[in-house]
């Protein structure tokens, strides 16, 4: 009978014969007919030559021909794989099980011939090895309880490799699983505004976070107690303007951009310039802030808050025309909490400066308000869903400064409504070029 070789060659093996008698062998399990007249074919050869040539080619691609560049396999390819290494050594598990069972019942029918199987095989072996001590008829159940435990073998190590497949492959179900979680955790991270109706262009725009570049800020080393705000730097005799951290009274510290002035230290709460940002963001956005400090951006309402605490402030508004004209204002206000939606508190002579209508002479509160959280002053309407962006809006109609930022004035007026506008400078359908917005507490802080 000839075996595979591991390298593919053929080779005869001397101890294995491919039939019992001379008599020509017949396809299927061999029948029991006569002592005389017994016949054995090669099912269990045919058997073991195609197991030994599964082994071999198996041990042979085992090997691999020559180094290749590493590739990183996807998942759907290692599933695949895994699933067709599973189902490999399925078949050959079985393949060996009935294989092994062939050759348990040829093993009996070869026991039931007795003394005249083994007689005739005697008659038929003497003339070609007068010499030999061990009858052919003895030889012939040895060799197949050899070949058995061959296969018993073989069967083992099919199974061990069965085992490790099916390991590999739990393995990488659990991989799979990891990799799932990671991205509901990632799919949480991002702003909820992303699954509503929002426009494509303003989605790949979104920074829903606010970048901290810790390393640009000026006293990024400093060993010192770090100021609560830019006034308070401002006193210790800082004079250039950037980036700076600071950490407000109960706030973990966070990096601002500091303008130094002749009349002290200002914080940028907010610039727009060049429409690199989107400003429709949600209320958990605005809430911490997002942008670049060094580009556009927002900082936050709830830093904003611990900035300014329960001192009084002064808001700064720059604001800049298609024309290379400028305003700058500067007013005093008070600013809430979350629980009161972060409101703005004006004084009347403030607001009727600002063109915000006011019934008390107390002043007015102005809520902020998102498109996913209404406060305005509006109750047949949400300024921020109807406008764009989140800010202090009233009424809808006497500013938004964080509008949808457009690269030229637009021709209709609908369209033009939606932009940053300030209705007291260049009225309610002028999107301005570019803002900026400051804030700076009046009053000392409460010593910590």
């Amino acid at each position: 009978m000839s075996l595979l070789h591991p390298r593919g060659s053929l080779r005869r093996d001397p101890h294995v014969s491919t039939r019992c008698i001379s008599s020509p062998p017949r396809p299927g399990v061999p029948a029991l007919r006569s002592p005389g007249n017994m016949r054995c074919a090669p099912t269990a050869g045919a058997v073991l030559v195609l197991c030994a040539a599964t082994a071999g080619l198996l041990s042979a691609q085992a090997r691999p021909a020559s180094p290749e560049p590493p590739r990183f396999a996807s998942w759907e390819e290692m599933n695949v794989l895994a699933h067709g290494l599973l189902q490999l050594g399925r078949g050959l598990h079985e393949h060996v099980e009935r294989t092994r069972g062939q050759l348990s019942a040829l093993e009996r029918r070869l026991a039931a011939c007795g003394a005249a199987c083994q007689g005739s095989e005697a008659t038929a072996a003497t003339p070609k090895d007068p010499e030999n001590p061990i009858a052919s008829g003895e030889t012939a159940p040895e060799t197949l309880r050899s070949l058995q435990a061959q296969l018993k073998l073989q069967n083992s190590r099919i199974q061990q490799l069965f085992l490790k497949v099916a390991q590999q492959q739990r393995h990488l179900e659990k991989q799979h699983l990891k990799i799932q979680n990671l991205q509901s955790q990632i799919g949480l991270l991002a702003p909820t505004h992303l699954h509503n109706g929002v426009n494509q262009s303003a989605r790949r725009k979104r920074l829903p976070k606010m970048s901290q570049s810790t390393g640009l800020a000026h006293n990024a080393t400093s060993l010192h107690r770090l100021p609560r705000d830019c006034q308070e730097l401002f006193e210790e005799g800082e004079r250039k303007s950037g980036l700076f951290q600071i950490q407000p009274q109960g706030s973990p510290p966070f990096l601002v951009n500091c303008k130094m002035t002749s009349d002290g230290g200002w914080t940028v709460i907010q610039r727009r310039k060049d429409g690199s940002v989107d400003f429709n963001q949600s209320w958990e956005a605005y809430k911490t802030g997002f942008g670049d400090p060094q580009g556009e951006f927002w900082l936050g309402l709830e830093k904003m808050r611990s900035i300014t605490g329960d001192r009084g402030s002064r808001l700064a508004v720059q604001l800049q025309d298609w024309d290379g004209n400028a305003k700058s204002l500067k007013f005093p206000i008070h600013l809430g909490g979350e629980d009161t939606a972060y409101s703005l508190q004006l004084t009347a002579q403030v607001a009727d400066e600002l063109g915000v209508p006011t019934t008390t002479p107390n002043g007015l509160s102005l809520p902020f308000s998102t498109w996913d959280q209404d406060h305005d002053l509006r109750v047949d309407m949400n300024c921020a869903k109807s406008l764009s962006g989140g800010w202090w809006f009233g009424t809808c109609d006497h500013s938004n400064l964080n509008g949808q930022y457009f690269p030229s004035i637009p021709q209709p007026r609908q369209q033009r409504k939606k932009g940053m506008f300030w209705k007291a400078w260049r009225g309610r359908y002028y999107p301005l070029q570019a803002t900026t917005v400051l804030i700076q507490p009046t009053e000392a802080a409460a010593a910590s």
